[in-house]
């Protein structure tokens, strides 16, 4: 097992790498003119991006204290999860309604592509709604609930 700073620095390094790849495979966009391979590398490239995103987000997990959410955030937070969710969840479906239609074998795979990033991305979200945002979050009940426990008698007169 790694110990935190081997696992942090070999996040450091992980980091240099996906922005490596990034810087790489931009430059090389350029004199790329087929469509379907000039997306699929801009795709890769995004994803690079996200995954040094990734990495620094398990980084400061690492290395600092995440400030509990407050009431606010939760609910700003939760909407735009649940909004997300509830998209990911219409492109699915209107994704799988097309796919047995189409005759094409090129834009068959691209769209099949497409629609495993959309089954991955709506059960990102709903982890992300389900241990992120709650796990993290103290609410307004909360606190209250906390100092309701630890308070002797709790309100009556002795007891």
């Amino acid at each position: 097992m790694a110990s935190k700073n081997e696992l942090v620095e070999f996040i450091k390094r992980q980091i240099l790498i996906e922005k490596e790849i990034v810087q790489s495979l931009n430059e090389g966009l350029s004199d790329i003119k087929n469509p379907p391979v000039k997306s699929v590398l801009k795709g890769i490239s995004l994803d690079s991006v996200k995954h040094a995103h990734l990495y620094a987000a398990a980084e400061v997990l690492l290395t600092k204290v995440s400030p509990a959410m407050q009431q606010e955030n939760l609910d700003t937070q939760i909407g735009l999860v649940e909004k997300h969710i509830h998209l990911e969840e219409n492109l699915i479906k209107k994704l799988e309604k097309i796919m047995p239609t189409i005759q094409n074998n090129k834009v068959k795979f691209l769209l099949d592509s497409i629609l495993s990033d959309e089954k991955r991305h709506h059960a990102l979200l709903k982890q992300v709604l389900d241990i992120i945002v709650h796990g993290e979050t103290i609410t307004e009940d909360d606190w209250w609930q906390l100092l309701w426990e630890n308070v002797p008698f709790h309100g009556a007169p002795g007891g």
